[in-house]
């Protein structure tokens, strides 16, 4: 395996772990204010090919990055409304919010599927630590959404751990009631952290086309919203925590296309001999496994997770 192999690999995964812990980043934050929302995949979808569409309008990515998250927020807001002020519930209303999503996204960008993306971002190139050998393509030469992504992860950690607005919303998260009683409004709570979720989404779907794929098709998102969901558990609803399970599940997303040019033998096995559909599989077979691994280990210790979620609020049974 050359040494441009290796840089490439792990230019990759940090591209791929950004792409899965700014949706996590959103996720994290509606499931520490009680809420569960499954429609991520959906969200993404529609952030992917509205940012898209506005980005090959207007010649701007920003643009287009922006628009993906105003439409992320307002696709979220579907769900903030169906399951935080209405108190429907909320894995049936996420689910819908991903299948109708996909198929709305799908809808949508009919036209723009054979479309050019002139209009992407592009790696900034840090002047000088750009050509530190294996550090300066890895972490100095990326595109401004990964800086984006590190500076929003640190404001979440501060918002949520520094700031009464923060520990408001984790309070909603153990105890609405509680919470109502101190003045606090659950709802509004609720509702906003879903909306800033969504817009996380949404921007996370906008990086994908209008740069790691550099285009919109259907099929884009493949499953990588779900492992978003899954990631929040797996970071024990800690940002700190999300970012590294963020890395380690880019590792496999970006393995699973480049390990078969590999010349590397693992156990007697060539690697490259591995069956494509086998290395599709193992994003979510790590997934499985962790999943696993968490419930196993919850048997024997209080649960990290908001002892509220997925519960209903309603102040007349209070």
């Amino acid at each position: 395996m050359t040494e441009s192999a290796v840089v490439g690999l792990l230019v990759a995964t940090v591209q791929f772990a950004t792409l899965v812990y700014l949706a996590g980043l959103g996720e994290l934050i509606a499931e520490r204010s009680g809420v569960l929302n499954l429609g991520v995949e959906g969200m993404m979808a529609m952030g992917a090919v509205s940012g898209f569409m506005a980005a090959v309008a207007t010649g701007r990515p920003w643009i287009g990055f922006a628009v993906a998250a105003l439409v992320g927020t307002a696709v979220a807001g579907v769900h903030a409304v169906v399951s935080v002020a209405l108190g429907a519930g909320q894995v049936v209303s996420g689910l819908a919010i991903t299948i109708g999503g996909l198929g709305f996204a799908a809808f949508i960008g009919q036209d723009a599927v054979r479309q050019r993306a002139d209009a992407v971002f592009t790696d900034l190139g840090i002047a000088v630590l750009a050509d530190i050998r294996w550090a300066g393509p890895i972490l100095f030469d990326q595109p401004p959404v990964v800086y984006l992504t590190g500076i929003l992860g640190v404001a979440v950690w501060f918002f949520l751990h520094r700031t009464s607005m923060g520990l408001a919303l984790r309070a909603v998260g153990e105890s609405a009631a509680t919470t109502d009683s101190v003045g606090h409004s659950v709802i509004g709570l609720r509702c906003g952290a879903v909306l800033v979720g969504g817009a996380f989404a949404g921007a996370a779907g906008a990086f994908l086309s209008l740069y790691m794929a550099a285009g919109w098709n259907e099929g884009l998102i493949a499953g990588r919203g779900w492992i978003a969901v899954a990631l929040v558990i797996f970071g024990a609803w800690r940002p700190g925590r999300l970012a590294g399970g963020s890395l380690l599940f880019g590792f496999t997303l970006a393995l699973q296309p480049r390990v078969q040019t590999f010349d590397v033998s693992v156990f007697g096995l060539e690697v490259s001999t591995i069956s494509p559909a086998l290395l599709g599989m193992l994003p979510f077979l790590l997934t499985v496994v962790v999943l696993v691994a968490i419930s196993v280990r919850a048997r024997h210790r209080p649960s990290p997770a908001p002892a509220a979620l997925t519960l209903p609020f309603r102040r007349e049974e209070r």
